[in-house]
């Protein structure tokens, strides 16, 4: 029972030490130097008047993006539409052939059977001569 007790009063000592500052973790933007000192607190606040004007022009910027991504949108849909005019007319191409293909196929199978029945009678007459 003591030993547990002692472990348990160790783990708390521990996780007290740890969690002193009140963050279990270390975030990913932690500043060193600005952290809990009253000059750092001092000096962040000039900075802030000055990121007005970032602000101002990282929005200018954003803006900018904004329009260039929509001009590149309006361009892609221009490609767009011009491959789809390209496709309806390949695809016109392409079924007038194929039609044009069925049409030819029947009229060859066509000539070749007459072929064939001519060829069969002359087979007939030779043989009713013999």
């Amino acid at each position: 029972m003591k030993r547990l007790i002692l472990a348990l009063g160790v783990c708390l000592a521990v996780n007290g030490a740890v969690m002193a500052d009140g963050n279990a973790f270390t975030p990913l933007n932690f500043n060193d130097t600005a952290y809990g000192t009253q000059s750092a607190a001092a000096t962040k606040s000039a900075p802030a008047a000055s990121s007005v004007e970032g602000d101002a022009v990282g929005n200018g910027n954003i803006q900018n993006a904004i329009q260039q991504l929509d001009n590149a949108q309006v361009d892609i849909r221009n490609d767009l539409l011009n491959c789809k005019t390209k496709y309806a007319d390949v695809d016109a191409q392409y079924k007038l052939i194929k039609t044009e293909r069925k049409a030819l196929k029947k009229q060859v199978s066509s000539i070749e059977k007459r072929i064939k029945e001519i060829d069969k009678a002359k087979e007939k007459i030779r043989k009713n001569m013999l």
